[in-house]
């Protein structure tokens, strides 16, 4: 199974970013795309709305279902994610990529930006993905090949990882947790548990509000992260669950070997992303000559 043609997928947070970047390669195969996300009308400082979203993924030859959801309202993802079983006909994948960050320490994180964090990390994949499940029970039966996605790192429980940002760092781990549990508890039904992390920082919106061209440059693009997912997305579902896999490492192992295609500026170092595991290495010559 190498193709995600006429298979229906539900994204949190797919207005843009890697989110967005996941649904383009889907709807490039011609799957069915809702497009679950807060954003219906234009936001001051970052582009794109389900809207415009939805028009990308019919040029790029998908069909899209763009839907206001606020994963917070658990009213709000059940209606959503059964008007899009309406729509398509049920649901063959879900995609948790929704994320709130603050890389803030115990003593600067307001209750308020806490509780943003962990109902969207870990509170919101865990709802969205229960929503979807009976779906993906009958996905399974029809033969589809049902799997779970979560943006969320490698459980790597190492104290530097949680020290700087412990609200965060509990907040996305939440997520990978439910990767683990998931994973076990529906291994039966067929339905595929995996999560993707990527190793260097990703040219998103939100990186370039908060660090500029600077930061960007040192990037690589959202097209990694769609490329790895699609991957996973196409492996047989009962058989390849409950993995934590590294956008560079699951390319190369798949037959990747050009890793500059996705540097935002080959000439620049790349940046790291948080929570690579020092004993994941990058492929052999994936990051050029400027920090393997």
């Amino acid at each position: 199974m190498t193709t995600l043609a006429n298979k229906t997928l539900f994204i949190s947070g797919a207005s843009r970013g890697i989110g967005l970047a996941i649904a383009l390669r889907a709807a490039a195969d011609g799957a069915n795309v809702a497009i679950a996300a807060k954003t219906d009308t234009p936001h001051p400082k970052l582009p794109g709305t389900i809207h415009t979203a939805a028009e990308q993924i019919e040029a790029a030859g998908g069909k899209a279902l763009p839907i206001v959801c606020d994963i917070r309202e658990e009213d709000q993802v059940e209606a959503a994610v059964k008007q899009t079983a309406e729509h398509f006909g049920g649901i063959d994948i879900c995609v948790n990529n929704a994320s709130a960050i603050s890389l803030t320490g115990t003593l600067e994180t307001p209750m308020k930006r806490y509780d943003l964090m962990n109902q969207i990390n870990a509170r919101g994949s865990y709802l969205v993905s229960q929503k979807c499940i009976p779906y993906l029970k009958e996905s399974q039966q029809k033969g589809n090949n049902p799997h779970v996605l979560m943006l969320s790192p490698p459980l790597d429980m190492k104290p530097k990882w949680f020290g700087p940002h412990v609200g965060y760092s509990i907040a996305k781990y939440g997520m990978s947790l439910c990767v683990l549990g998931m994973a076990e508890e529906f291994a039966e039904d067929g339905i595929a548990f995996n999560a993707l992390w990527p190793r260097t920082g990703i040219a998103t919106a939100a990186i370039n509000l908060i660090g500029g061209e600077e930061m960007m440059s040192h990037c690589r693009t959202p097209e990694i992260m769609a490329d790895a997912a699609h991957i996973i997305l196409t492996k047989p579902s009962r058989d390849f669950t409950g993995r934590f896999c590294m956008d560079d490492v699951l390319l190369h192992e798949n037959g990747v070997n050009d890793f500059d295609q996705y540097a935002v500026d080959a000439s620049k170092e790349l940046w790291p992303d948080f929570f690579v595991p020092d004993d994941v290495p990058p492929p052999p010559g994936s990051m050029g000559n400027r920090s393997d």
